[in-house]
């Protein structure tokens, strides 16, 4: 049930329906109370016809059974009248002999009711006690009047299906009260829909609370908050294509205008080296075309990315295989690769692709940007439960004012460099951050070069 309308409306009638049922049961015991009652007084009036007719003269009992007596017990149902009269005694002066007698120790001062079987039929059976003046015995005469219960239930039905007629009524009655006033209610919220269905796409001014339910403000808060956030990511989202789209174009018109070159020169020697520089434009060109896929994957990874391994991934030999893969880069510039290896190589449950994008981003950046006989050291450190990458070179370095801006896109503290894409502290970072890891650019413990440390959370 996906509407909210039809949601509501369930939870309300259903305890509505529940409710109904109940009094429809208490209905029904109040019904059998009526109708006992009735039949119980009919009983009574007609036994106490009977019993004003008996009396003593001549030394024997007199008694005549008036036809009202009967009468009362008229209806349009078949039900079958009986009735006993006997002394104090026992003796039969009228009736039925196998109509069931009370239990002797019932008493005699006031009426007594209760339910039998004649001739297997259920019935309602009173007993009255009268006393007759002058008769021999002291105990009083015993009239009893017994009815079938054919009457009495179908005017339990009656009184019990005109109850129930009404609370159904009451119900229907309820349920489009009900229906109407959450047509009126929700008269806001639809009108909230109707809002953000009229919106013209690429719109993205928050939304008025004005004249806005209390219980719809949370929700067009959250809607703004949104908005707000998805205005602020859209407006990164196109800095950074612009960013992309101009620092693309230019090894792109390099890498034309070396063509065109190759194309146009005489000489083999000067077509080999236009080649040679438009192959080394065309590498430079792939590498960040790679670091902006990189980055968008970055950007698209969710927050719970540092438990995206199954298992403990080694990083010992994560960091071999990405010298393996820097090696061939590394000795173009006579660049020594160095791994202080650590006794117990440290286990981390992160993103694996997370973890390796990050090491090779650091170290391709540590052998970029270090001059030619230099070295590049990674080494991993324990420490209170938490693993430190450290990646060092004795390159350059970067001044600490400038320590904070490299994690920029595209930043580059000298323009004029083209080694560099300004992409690959600015990946590391925003992998970092997505496992909740710690980036620190630092001195190294020469003073000569940088230190990258990459702090990763504890495990819980």
């Amino acid at each position: 049930m996906r509407s909210l309308r039809a949601r509501l409306l369930a939870w309300v009638l259903l305890p509505l329906a529940c409710t109904v049922a109940v009094a429809a049961w208490l209905s029904y015991q109040r019904a059998v109370e009526t109708a006992t009652v009735v039949q119980d007084r009919l009983l009574l009036g007609s036994a106490r016809s009977i019993a004003e007719q008996i009396r003593f003269e001549d030394g024997s009992f007199v008694h005549q059974i008036p036809p009202a007596a009967l009468e009362l017990f008229q209806s349009t149902q078949p039900d079958h009248i009986f009735y006993r009269v006997t002394t104090g005694a026992g003796r039969l002066l009228a009736g039925y002999t196998d109509l069931h007698k009370p239990a002797p120790s019932v008493p005699t001062h006031d009426p007594y009711f209760f339910n039998s079987v004649m001739r297997a039929s259920p019935v309602r059976v009173v007993a009255l006690f009268q006393p007759v003046v002058g008769a021999p015995n002291a105990r009083p005469v015993m009239v009893q009047v017994a009815q079938t219960l054919v009457g009495r239930q179908q005017m339990v039905n009656d009184l019990w299906m005109h109850a129930v007629l009404e609370q159904l009524l009451l119900l229907l009655l309820a349920g489009a009260l009900i229906l109407f006033g959450l047509n009126r209610g929700l008269k806001p919220l639809l009108q909230l829909r109707d809002d953000v269905n009229a919106r013209v796409p690429g719109t993205l001014t928050p939304m008025s609370t004005e004249a806005m339910p209390a219980e719809l403000v949370p929700l067009v808060a959250s809607l703004n908050d949104y908005i707000r956030r998805l205005e602020a990511h859209a407006g990164a989202q196109s800095i950074f294509i612009q960013n992309a789209a101009h620092q693309l174009r230019t090894p792109f018109a390099l890498l034309n205008t070396q063509l065109s070159y190759a194309v146009r020169a005489s000489a083999e020697a000067d077509r080999a080296e236009s080649v040679g520089a438009a192959f080394h434009t065309l590498q430079q060109a792939i590498r960040l075309i790679n670091q902006l896929l990189t980055l968008s994957m970055a950007e698209s990874l969710g927050a719970d990315t540092g438990n995206g391994a199954d298992a403990d991934i080694n990083l010992d030999s994560l960091v071999q295989e990405i010298f393996e893969s820097l090696v061939a880069k590394a000795q173009c510039k006579a660049i020594n690769l160095g791994f202080d290896k650590p006794t117990e190589a440290p286990a981390l449950r992160v993103n694996p692709w997370v973890v390796k994008e990050i090491i090779l981003n650091l170290v391709d950046n540590a052998i970029r940007y270090t001059p030619c006989g230099g070295s590049v050291t990674v080494c991993l450190e324990v420490a209170d439960g938490e693993t430190t990458l450290v990646v060092e070179d004795n390159g350059v370095g970067i001044a600490p004012q400038y320590r904070e801006k490299v994690f920029e896109r595209f930043y580059r503290i000298h323009n004029t460099d083209s080694n560099g894409s300004g992409l690959g502290l600015a990946i590391v970072h925003e992998l970092a951050t997505r496992i909740g890891a710690r980036v620190r650019l630092a001195d190294t413990a020469s003073g000569n070069g940088l230190a990258v440390r990459v702090t990763f959370a504890r495990a819980v």
